[in-house]
Order: C-alpha cells, then sequence, then structure tokens
C-alpha cells in the first residue's frame, strides 16, 4: 500500500531546524514503511491512499503519562498506578496494570496520538518500570514496545505519601536514601551474579526481584527516569545517576529553566509537563510556559507530556501549543511530541519519525490547518499500517 500525493513532514533527527513539508509519497508493507519518495506517486493502485495535498506526520508520542493504569472516571479501583504499602517498589510492572480498554485509549488515537509511555505513580521514591506502548490493542503484550526504564521519584510526593502513615521516607533525605540503598543492593547482586558465572564454586546470590528489576539500569539498557519538579531535586537525581553510572531522563523539571545551563551541560533530557494546570503544590510554584523553550535554547533535548489524567491525553497537541506560546517554533514544538521524545525514551528505532523501516505510525491533516490546534483533528491516525480513528467518526 502507499500513501500519495501528501506533504511530508518525516520529523527525522537529521532534519534541519527548519525544515518543510515536501510533496512526496511512502510505501507501507506489514505495517513498516518500506519506501519514501518525492514528488508524484506513478501507477497509483485501488488500495492507495490518496492524501490529497494533506499534512502527513508521524503519530505523537507522550512522553509521560498513566494511560490506562489510572481508568477514566474510576476511583479506587481503577488506580493502579501507586503500591503505596512499599516505598521502594522496582519490580513492579506498568504492563501488569494497564488497562487497553479504557475509554481514553480511543481519546488518544483521535488527535493523532499512537504511542505513549504509561508509567507506575510517583508515590514511592521508586515505582516500577515504564511501558512504551501503542495507544490500540485489546492485550497490552501486543501493544508493547518494549520496557523502557524505571521510574524513581524525588520531592514532595514522596514525602507526602509516607508523612501521612508516619514512615521512611519523610524527608528529601531518606528518598535519596532509599534509592541509594536499592541500588547499592543491585550492584552487590550484580557483582555476585558475576561472580558466580565465573567460578563455579561459588554460589549465585537468592533471587531477589527488585535487584533483578535494577539490572538493566546498572547495565545501561534501561534509563532511569525520575520524577522531580524543584531545581534541588533534579541535581539530586543526577548526583545518584553519576554515582551509579545510570543513563538518566528528568521528568517534569518544573524549575528546568533555573539551572538550564548545568542541565545542558551535563547532557541531561527532560521530559516537561504538564503545561496545561496550575501551580497545584508548593514545588510546582514557579511553572512557567517558557521552560521548554530556555531549555532548548540552552541545548537541552526537550519533550513535551501531559502527565495524563493530570492533563487528559488529548490535549499533547495543546500542551506542545502552550509550549509554542512560550517561545518554541511551530517545528520544535512538533519534535517535542514526535521524533525527540521517541530519542528520549530510546525508541527511536520504531517510531517518532516517517523513515524506511520504522513503524508506520501516521496521522494526516487537511491542507493549511495547525495541527496543534485546539480545533484541528486528523483526517485520519494509522498504527502500524491500519486506519484506526476517522475525524467524526464515533470513538
Amino acid at each position: 500500500m502507499r500513501i500519495y500525493h501528501a506533504m511530508l513532514l518525516p520529523m527525522t533527527a537529521t532534519d534541519a531546524a527548519n525544515a518543510e513539508p515536501f510533496l512526496g509519497w511512502i510505501r507501507i508493507e506489514n505495517g513498516i514503511i518500506t519506501e519514501i519518495g518525492a514528488g508524484n506517486c506513478e501507477d497509483p493502485q485501488p488500495d492507495d491512499l490518496d492524501a490529497q495535498g494533506g499534512l502527513l506526520l508521524p503519530g505523537f508520542i507522550d512522553a509521560h503519562c498513566h494511560l490506562g493504569i489510572i481508568e477514566d472516571g474510576i476511583d479506587f479501583e481503577g488506580d493502579d498506578c501507586n503500591e503505596a504499602t512499599d516505598p521502594f517498589t522496582p519490580h513492579l510492572r506498568a504492563i501488569d496494570g494497564i488497562n487497553p480498554f479504557d475509554a481514553c485509549f480511543a481519546d488518544a488515537r483521535s488527535r493523532g496520538i499512537t504511542t505513549v509511555l504509561s508509567s507506575p505513580g510517583s508515590a514511592n521514591p521508586a515505582g516500577g518500570s515504564i511501558a512504551a506502548i501503542k495507544t490500540v490493542g485489546c492485550c497490552v503484550d501486543q501493544m508493547c514496545i518494549r520496557t523502557v526504564g524505571i521510574k524513581f521519584a524525588l520531592g514532595e510526593n514522596p514525602k507526602t505519601v509516607y508523612d501521612s502513615r508516619d514512615e521512611m521516607p519523610i524527608t528529601r533525605m531518606a528518598t535519596a536514601a532509599l534509592i541509594r540503598e536499592g541500588l547499592w543492593k543491585a550492584k552487590r547482586y550484580l557483582s555476585d551474579l558475576r561472580a558466580s558465572e565465573q567460578d563455579n564454586e561459588l554460589s549465585a546470590p537468592e533471587p531477589d526481584m527488585k535487584c533483578e528489576a535494577l539490572l538493566p539500569l546498572l547495565k545501561g539498557e534501561q534509563i532511569a527516569f525520575f520524577h522531580c519538579h524543584r531545581a534541588d531535586d533534579m541535581a539530586t537525581a543526577i548526583r545518584i545517576a553519576k554515582e551509579f553510572q545510570l543513563s538518566l531522563v528528568l521528568i517534569h523539571a518544573t524549575e528546568g529553566y533555573r539551572i538550564a545551563e548545568y542541565l545542558a551541560k551535563e547532557q541531561i533530557p527532560v521530559i516537561v509537563g504538564p503545561l496545561l494546570c496550575n501551580r497545584c503544590k508548593p514545588e510546582m510554584q514557579m511553572l512557567s510556559r517558557s521552560n521548554p523553550t530556555a531549555l532548548l535554547n540552552a541545548g537541552v533535548s526537550v519533550a513535551i507530556c501531559t502527565d495524563h489524567p493530570e492533563v487528559p491525553i488529548q490535549y499533547l497537541p495543546l500542551s506542545a501549543a502552550i509550549a509554542r506560546k512560550g517561545g518554541l517554533t511551530d517545528y520544535e514544538a512538533l519534535r517535542s511530541v514526535t521524533v525527540r521524545a521517541a530519542e528520549i525514551a530510546g525508541i527511536q528505532d520504531r517510531v517518532g519519525s516517517i523513515a524506511v523501516g520504522l513503524d508506520a505510525d501516521l496521522q494526516l491533516y487537511a491542507p493549511n490547518t495547525d495541527p496543534l490546534s485546539l480545533e484541528t483533528e486528523p483526517e485520519w491516525v494509522m498504527i502500524q499500517g491500519n486506519i484506526v480513528s476517522r475525524k467524526g467518526e464515533p470513538l
């Protein structure tokens, strides 16, 4: 199948900062983009799709949310985001709590969002593993691209949750100490495993699921995602990541603009959001829609997120538009919810761009429309070569 007569905006990592759409076509086979051409498509076939001059983009990516793990309109029964009975739970897996039939998956698809990073919450210093998933499917195992890393949290959330229980941690010091303790145990566990593999006379350590969950971080195979709003908490996350040589991404980074040069020097990418919200707690008092622009101008890699359900998932494009109002260019705002989100999550080999070998996760907009506008909807949305949403059709 081919999509032709489209204005392509591929959003690849190598695109110029001011890339413009061009007339072209793409070929899709078995859900994968196999060919991209410029100009008119020769000899279109009946099963090819005429884009009628519309703008063809890769599907949007929400780099941090709780889609499916906090269900829409359901209280305790559908909230599986925080296991707030143990502050250190890296062995929990988001995929075990996601309901793929939650109504908000359809909301996401209708607005061009084809991939999300769905995460455990931030009640615990270590909350569990984060899954990169597609927004269509009846079984999360079939939707999952891969586990991308472990969710950690610093700042007010762990303090507030465990202060009400009169348990550790109730300070920022204790939160960091618990994370360090868990990582040190996992580091020792890994050392003992390797020693037993090299020496048959040494016994392997007793299985420890918490340590096992942290091994991919220590081996550099996955990312440590740290929830933090304040600048001092971001510095703590960087300190811990350096101590254990972890690949680090900061989530929220509300005060990131205060230390933008430091984050750039340390080469720490950030996922900013929510932006469409009030200053709902003390550590968010410095919230600014100009934060993404200040970070990007300093040389920090930036993605935009909704933190759904804090901001409903369908408002991811609007969140990028708010960042645009804060100074991002049109193109950089689009990059923050496509290729840059994919790069920060480590899934750019599957999604985020229109490129040969990537999944055919695409969205088409009518000519002369703004993909980030509140009033705009895609004409259709495609995931792995299948149209999963059409404008005007019921969700």
